[in-house]
């Protein structure tokens, strides 16, 4: 389930830019070099819930969006209609990770001064970017 929530995130992100016009640059996971706008999967966290017979998987994908090097209003503009896009984009797509499972945009938080630390110190900038979290559900037994 973690790499068909990494997929559909990628798959979303991809689908969305094209269809939106956007050339937003798409990783699966943090990018070795930045180049706004820029989307990655940043992580994936998972919880399991048990019951007798049946478990429930919660995997959550962490993506940031990062839209430039500061929020100046042309940023922000861009924040915005990336958010109100992607956000219906996701809607309509509920069964993006599997037929037998639901993912939905769950979470979006703004990050102001994102500065990408696993970056040599010579090379990192602080970027304005967006945190957009995936929410996945699936039923095993």
């Amino acid at each position: 389930m973690q790499a068909a929530m990494r997929a559909a995130s990628v798959e979303l992100l991809e689908d969305y830019a094209a269809s939106a016009g956007l050339k937003l640059q798409v990783y699966r996971g943090r990018p070795k070099s930045l180049y706004p706008p820029t989307a990655f999967v940043d992580s994936i966290d998972e919880s399991i819930d048990y019951t007798m017979a049946l478990y429930q998987r919660h995997p959550i994908a962490n993506v940031m969006v990062l839209h430039g090097l500061f929020d100046s209003g042309e940023a922000v503009d861009q924040r915005d209609a990336f958010v109100d896009g992607f956000l219906t984009w996701c809607i309509a797509r509920i069964h993006a990770a599997g037929a037998n499972t639901t993912l939905g945009l769950v979470e979006i938080e703004d990050v102001p001064d994102y500065v990408p630390e696993w970056m040599p110190p010579a090379e990192q900038k602080t970027y304005y970017g967006t945190r957009v979290v995936l929410e996945g559900l699936a039923l095993g037994s």
